[in-house]
């Protein structure tokens, strides 16, 4: 099954493109805003691991990255109320868990397969990146609020929200690569069913 997982593992670059692309691109880095994303890439991205995972793989990771899955699609449904009106301190803390346990279970995921399977390495640094990322979020202060000066432009002031939301984008972005490359190579792989036959790690 391994000549068709790959597309579920380069498909999680699809939705993670569309949000980097739509933050980078966007002149409102509001909460609002970083709202839409999450619901986008949460509901998206964890559809794509629930089903390529429960759908394709064997062994314990099958049932990390499933409950990654559904994680993830809990934080974008969640994220729909959040768009309404929930204010910042809301926003980061829907991050800050949503992706630390994510990532969590995807790098344990990836510990267990370790030696079992290449794709094991994807796993492992995509959960700590989730993890780096939901735990950075943190360190913003909720009250930034700096005013920037440029001779010849009136720039916006940069607050706590544009801060994180520009992180989400540049995440985003992250996890659209290395997903991209992580299906291509498990594509070309000299022997695709091994990478998603892992039931050793169980």
């Amino acid at each position: 099954m391994g000549d068709r997982y790959w597309a579920f593992v380069a498909a999680r670059a699809v939705p993670a493109a569309l949000v980097a692309i739509f933050i980078t691109f966007s002149a409102d880095h509001s909460v609002r805003v970083g709202w839409v994303a999450l619901v986008v890439f949460g509901v998206a991205t964890g559809v794509i691991v629930a089903v390529g995972s429960s759908w394709m793989l064997q062994g314990a990771p099958k049932t990390l990255l499933t409950i990654q899955g559904v994680a993830l699609v809990l934080v974008g449904l969640v994220s729909v109320v959040g768009a309404a009106a929930l204010p910042l301190t809301a926003y980061t803390a829907a991050l800050a868990a949503g992706f630390v346990v994510a990532g969590v279970l995807e790098l344990v995921a990836g510990l267990r397969a370790r030696g079992l399977t290449p794709v094991a390495r994807d796993w492992i640094f995509l959960g700590a990146a989730s993890i780096v990322f939901g735990l950075a979020v943190l360190l913003v202060p909720t009250d930034l609020s700096q005013t920037i000066t440029v001779p010849g432009k009136v720039l916006p002031d940069l607050t706590a929200a544009v801060v994180v939301v520009g992180m989400l984008g540049a995440y985003a972005a992250i996890v659209a690569v290395y997903a991209a490359i992580a299906g291509l190579s498990i594509k070309w792989a000299r022997n695709p069913d091994a990478v998603v036959n892992v039931e050793s790690a169980s």
